[in-house]
């Protein structure tokens, strides 16, 4: 056979074809296939973040022991246990181990507050994540409230505003590449439900059961 005819037969062969365009496609479709998997893993962990906030946020303006006749009193060792339970129901994403959790209460500088301005009466913190607050300190006065996405919360006269912060550094199933970025931030605001008792202790958190605080 003459090398015309090997050329000509090989022109009218088309048993390779679908191989041919598998083998080209494969490394566009796999691609595909990672970028789809890591980014439904990143708004996955996005959106747990983002509830675990939700859920310190409520638990902390739910904290508290007292009679129906008296303020609630907030504790160290109920702090300490909010955190933890956040640690539980993070599961495997290791929220202390890639992140930081910053509990605030908001509070009026006075009451009544008639120049509407506010206080962070004081800041519980928990993670190995180095991330200060971006919304201010323990201590900082003369605020007009927390600001997030142009809306300002506030705490109501007599009471105080819960305020959370995480910071959290997500780790990729495949690659980095496949991700807009590696740290997911989520914050979330409730209001304390019950009468609390803001006088006592040391910023109005008792430490009865003499525990180490979660300081900042």
């Amino acid at each position: 056979m003459n090398i015309a005819a090997l050329f000509r037969r090989l022109a009218c062969e088309s048993k390779a074809v679908a191989v041919v365009e598998f083998g080209l496609a494969l490394p566009l479709m796999t691609a595909i296939a990672f970028t789809g998997a890591e980014l439904t893993n990143f708004v996955t962990t996005k959106m747990r973040i983002s509830q675990l906030a939700l859920h310190v946020a409520d638990n902390a303006a739910r904290i508290g022991t007292g009679t129906v006749l008296a303020n609630k009193q907030i504790t160290e060792a109920q702090i300490n246990d909010l955190l933890t339970g956040a640690n539980l129901q993070g599961g495997r994403l290791d929220l202390y181990g890639k992140g930081r959790v910053i509990l605030s209460s908001i509070e009026p500088v006075a009451n009544p507050n008639p120049t509407n301005r506010y206080r962070i009466r004081w800041q519980r913190c928990r993670g190995s994540k180095n991330w200060p607050s971006s919304y201010g300190r323990s201590g900082d006065s003369n605020l007009t409230g927390i600001t997030v996405g142009g809306q300002t919360a506030t705490a109501p006269d007599d009471g105080a505003l819960m305020f959370v912060e995480i910071a959290y550094d997500y780790q990729p199933l495949i690659a980095r590449l496949f991700i807009p970025q590696n740290q997911i931030t989520a914050v979330a605001a409730m209001t304390v439900r019950d009468q609390r008792d803001y006088g006592g202790g040391s910023n109005g958190i008792y430490n009865n059961e003499n525990v180490v605080p979660s300081t900042c």
